[in-house]
């Protein structure tokens, strides 16, 4: 997505539309992204998305491009973190950064739009067995500890 938005693609000025507005791009969108993604990258050993899936329908169609590619994927990490931690350290992301999108009024959308669309990743994650529970405030050493450890588990 950044490197779309960044060299000025008709793909990246639509998505900066979308995310500048605190909504989530349309899934075709994203998902032809991730399937080409994947066709560049070829076999490898692992691949960490971060931000993807967040629909339900996303990831369906990730089940399915990595099922056509003999492949599966490992787990989902949720990182659990309280709105007014997240609303903070979006912010201060966005001044040492410079990223527009993250200002508080983009951001309290952004959270409106996970609350109905990408939280039920959960329950579906759960139900396929993959899901990874991390407690995401506190020292970061303890969640990268967290994250590794779950992601070790399951291979």
């Amino acid at each position: 997505f950044r490197n779309n938005i960044k060299s000025g693609t008709e793909l990246g000025k639509l998505a900066k539309s979308y995310i500048d507005k605190g909504e989530l791009v349309p899934d075709d969108v994203i998902i032809g992204m991730i399937d080409s993604f994947l066709d560049k990258m070829g076999k490898v050993n692992g691949v960490i998305f971060d931000g993807f899936p967040r629909t339900i329908a996303q990831a369906e169609a990730l089940k399915v491009m990595l099922a056509e590619r003999g492949q599966e994927g490992t787990a989902m990490i949720g990182l659990d973190v309280p709105e007014d931690e997240l609303m903070d350290r979006l912010i201060k992301r966005g001044q040492l950064s410079g990223r527009a999108d993250d200002n508080e009024e983009t951001i309290k959308k952004r959270l409106i739009v996970y609350n109905d669309q990408t939280s039920p990743l959960k329950e579906w994650y759960k139900n396929e067995g993959k899901h990874c529970y991390i407690q995401g405030s506190g020292e970061l050493d303890r969640i990268f500890a967290d994250i590794v450890a779950a992601i070790d588990s399951r291979k």
